[in-house]
């Protein structure tokens, strides 16, 4: 698909609880101009599909001067971020009850990385 969100919070939590870091910040980065990172409800499908019907009401997909057609993904992802902070305690993600952490994709489909980055472990 050209536009989802992929709900990325297990995969992100994975790698925080592997680090064994019990207290910090996590940041989570995406190095691609056309995708982006949210957090938001997980609980109901519908936000999502609400959220990427109303971008794409916000951006149409036509109107720009980028010759690869796909100015409206730039602005998106622009709207979204590129990166997210996330506190950790207790070696967990601290999320709301309803939050998830989303890869935001708006030029897809395209293999793409998100990097995560937990503090090492000083002793």
């Amino acid at each position: 698909m050209r536009s989802e969100f992929i709900d990325i919070t297990s995969e992100v939590q994975r790698i925080v609880s592997k680090s064994k870091i019990k207290s910090s910040l996590c940041t989570v980065f995406c190095p691609h101009t056309t995708a982006g990172l949210t957090i938001n409800e997980n609980a109901d499908s519908d936000v999502v599909a609400d959220i990427i019907n109303h971008l794409n009401k916000l951006v149409p997909e036509s109107g720009f001067k980028h010759s690869e057609g796909n100015s409206d993904a730039h602005i998106k992802a622009s709207l979204m971020g590129s990166s997210l902070n996330i506190i950790i305690e207790n070696g967990k993600l601290v999320l709301g009850t309803w939050q998830g952490i989303y890869f935001c994709e708006f030029d897809g489909p395209r293999e793409r990385k998100v990097f995560v980055n937990v503090p090492e472990n000083r002793k």
